[in-house]
């Protein structure tokens, strides 16, 4: 009978009634999504998890490094000018059959003259630890800077039975201007420099680089609060003076230089903030032509810390 022969490859009719696999049938969980497709490299079995999991065992195991705030400085220049500048380097690294020129000699040489390790890697290794940066096969790893509390400041100024010279930072954002003021602030007998913890740069290896080493002479402080660390100042004994623009005394008038003072500096673009401009004692204006509107951080405190210096030590 059609439909119901037993030779091989006949289709048999079933009876009615008997229930079939289908969206109401018996195969209903079957037929629920199992959600995207993993990719290639998370499948086991296909080839590119295989080539992932060969590269995970050709890297070297590393244990995390403590503190995460250890800086970078890559390139040759870079590198060279921070062993120069006595930047507090704590590895030199270079990639493996990287060109010897005279810089990377000169590298190994002030890496040895200074005990800092000297670490060969591959060059990829090297791309992942700068984090894509241009090294040129030579990077150094900068840890995190040592702050030091504000009033170490004031004891600072004590020990060395001088009134204090403080340089506050309201602001400034740019480390290479932060290391500018520090290297302003050894040269013109500061006592330190004081900055916030938040929107404000701290002493990253850029700013250890601009400081051309003075950073390892002026302490830099950080506080929570500027404006409150500044009225603990006043409390102190000292006189808090910001520069701006549109101060009502000129720099070269400034009677408060030769006692213990604070200088706030600003940043270039909005200048000092509306709290921190309310507790000043007194806002101070550096003279300048018509044609400049400002100056950048590193250049006023140079500028005020020097005049403030000549006041000090008198003709």
């Amino acid at each position: 009978m059609a439909g119901n022969s037993s030779r091989r490859g006949a289709v048999r009719k079933t009876s009615k009634g008997t229930a079939t696999a289908g969206s109401g049938g018996r195969r209903r969980k079957g037929l629920e999504g199992k959600g995207p497709t993993p990719k290639a490299a998370d499948r086991e079995g296909h080839k590119a998890y295989r080539a992932k999991k060969r590269s995970e065992k050709a890297q070297p195991q590393r244990r995390p490094m403590a503190g995460g705030d250890t800086e970078w400085v890559a390139g040759r220049n870079a590198v060279l000018e921070a062993l120069r500048s006595g930047t507090p380097v704590t590895g030199v690294y270079v990639a493996e059959g990287a060109e010897r020129d005279g810089r990377l000699r000169e590298a190994f040489r002030l890496t040895a003259d200074m005990g800092v390790s000297l670490l060969e890697v591959t060059r990829a290794e090297l791309d992942r630890l700068t984090h894509g940066a241009v090294h040129q096969g030579l990077a150094a790893k900068v840890p995190p800077h040592e702050y030091a509390h504000p009033d170490d400041l004031l004891a600072l100024a004590a020990e060395r039975n001088e009134p204090p010279l403080i340089v506050a930072l309201d602001s400034v954002t740019d480390p290479r201007n932060l290391g500018a003021v520090v290297r302003s602030a050894a040269a013109f007998g500061a006592h330190g420099v004081v900055v916030p913890e938040r929107r404000s740069a701290g002493m990253t290896a850029a700013a250890w680089k601009t400081s051309a080493g003075a950073a390892a002479r002026v302490p830099v402080a950080r506080t929570v609060n500027l404006t409150r660390q500044l009225k603990s100042f006043q409390a102190a004994g000292c006189m808090v003076v910001g520069l701006a623009a549109d101060g009502e005394v000129a720099l070269p008038d400034l009677d408060l230089a030769d006692g213990p003072l604070v200088l706030v500096v600003g940043s270039e673009g909005s200048g000092l903030s509306r709290l921190v401009t309310e507790t000043c004692d007194q806002r101070v204006a550096i003279p300048m032509g018509r044609e400049t509107e400002s100056l950048n951080a590193g250049v006023a405190a140079g500028i005020a810390l020097y005049a403030v210096a000549q006041r000090r030590t008198g003709p």
